[in-house]
């Protein structure tokens, strides 16, 4: 592919993209959008004619289903659920969505993560007068949800397991008491 000086050009293997400053036989050389400057062969380039987002400005929508997508605004979903005038927390314990990278935890650690991440969510549902929580823990071999019952025991609640058919085997249901003294 010939490129010119001023051309705008993406990496192919790579997620920089820039302006062609200079060519030399095989060789370009690009300055990105931060102003560093890169050398590539020209088998590692692609000219970019048009911005993508110019692009979809002009394309015509025929399908309904991008159509609404693309009208609908985006919402954010909720960790609370509400059915029949009622507010359930649901609270995924798996540490996957609890933190970025488990990177340096053992399993004690990751266990203790877990477990007090249930302890603030139980104290801020009876803090709140939130009647439900659903505590998504997995089957796994069943140290997490002995260790939740243990730490439930501790408040004034009631639990057992939840809905088989909307979360499996793998979450506990939480009833918190209203009118403790």
């Amino acid at each position: 592919m010939c490129f010119e000086i001023g051309n705008k050009v993406a990496v192919i293997d790579d997620v920089i993209k820039g302006v062609v400053i200079e060519v030399d036989g095989a060789e370009v050389v690009v300055r990105d959008e931060d102003g560093m400057v890169y050398r590539f062969d020209a088998k590692e380039l692609v000219r970019l004619h048009v911005e993508q987002r110019e692009l979809s400005r002009y394309s015509d929508i025929n399908n309904s289903m991008l159509r609404q997508k693309t009208s609908e605004p985006v919402r954010k979903k909720s960790g609370f659920v509400k059915t029949k005038n009622e507010i359930i927390l649901e609270v995924d314990l798996h540490i996957e969505k609890l933190v970025k990278s488990t990177k340096g935890m053992d399993t004690y650690d990751i266990l203790s993560y877990q477990l007090e991440v249930a302890r603030r969510k139980v104290e801020y549902c009876i803090q709140k007068k939130i009647s439900k929580i659903v505590f998504i823990h997995g089957v796994g071999e069943g140290v997490l949800k002995s260790e939740l019952n243990y730490l439930l025991n501790r408040y004034p609640v009631k639990y057992y397991d939840a809905s088989y058919k909307k979360y499996g085997l793998g979450a506990t249901e939480v009833y918190v008491y209203q009118n403790s003294n």
